[in-house]
Formats: structure tokens, C-alpha cells, sequence
């Protein structure tokens, strides 16, 4: 039922979000690598929200990722926290490590980029519900130029 709800809403245009961890996961994600999220996965616009210690804080062993999605959903208007700009990626979320970066002791930042899978990861949960947005093609890649 959830995914139900949630393939409902739309999805937000191509941006990036932020997921904070407490712990150092640098190891387990070289770049060139494809990762499966396979839960829900709770992201941010903001990075003011992940100061707050029940997401990443300011001190430790700490996780940021950075991740380019495609089929965020918004659920600002859902959630009890309207004032952390909340995104929930579904599972099955398919993504390729971009980059890692570590600026400061004990934090490490890790760059994924979401791609669509090959084979499908999750099955919509009824027919014509859209997992991804559709893709709009450009009009100028429709029409045929001729130059003399």
C-alpha cells in the first residue's frame, strides 16, 4: 500500500539530495561500483537538517552522500518534519559510485549518481503507475534538418 501511495506522487525534477550515517562506510563503496538501496531511503535538499545528531552531526565516524536522483518523492506535505524538505527514495533504488571525498577526519562524503537498471527492480505496483518520470523528448530532436 505504501509504495501505492508513493508511486502517486510525482516525481521531483533531477537533483540532488543528501543522506547522512553515523559511521565510516567509505570502504564499502569504490568508485565505479553499482549500488542497490533496497529500503525506503530518507533524504534531504537540506544540509542544514543533517547537523542534527539523529542524522549525521558535526563530530565522528561520519557518512554523506550526495546522490543524483531521478524518481525522488517529496513528502514534505506527509511528513511531521515540514521544515526538513523530506525526499523518499523507493527501494530498488539503482545508482553507480561517482566519487569519494574525504575534507575532513572522520567524514567521508560519497558521490552516487542514480541510473535506471537494466531489468527492472520494482515492479510497479499497478498498471500505469510509473516507477521513473517519463522522458520528454526534446522537440529539436524530433525534426529532421536539412542543411544545403
Amino acid at each position: 500500500l505504501f509504495i501505492t501511495a508513493l508511486v502517486k506522487l510525482p516525481c521531483v525534477p533531477p537533483l540532488t539530495v543528501w543522506r547522512g550515517v553515523t559511521k565510516d562506510l567509505s570502504q564499502e563503496f569504490p568508485p565505479g561500483t553499482p549500488v542497490t538501496w533496497w529500503a525506503f531511503s530518507s533524504c534531504t535538499t537540506e544540509l542544514t537538517v543533517l547537523e542534527n545528531n539523529m542524522y549525521l552531526g558535526n563530530s565522528g565516524s561520519r557518512t554523506l552522500f550526495s546522490v543524483e536522483v531521478i524518481n525522488g518523492r517529496t513528502v514534505r506535505a506527509h511528513s511531521h518534519f515540514v521544515t526538513e524538505d523530506e525526499l523518499l527514495l523507493l527501494p530498488g533504488t539503482h545508482m553507480i559510485v561517482q566519487s569519494l571525498f574525504s575534507p575532513a577526519p572522520q567524514l567521508h562524503i560519497i558521490h552516487l549518481k542514480q541510473v535506471i537498471p537494466d531489468e527492472p527492480l520494482l515492479k510497479p505496483p499497478y498498471e500505469g503507475a510509473l516507477i521513473f518520470p517519463k522522458v520528454k523528448k526534446s522537440w529539436y530532436k524530433q525534426k529532421r534538418f536539412v542543411i544545403p
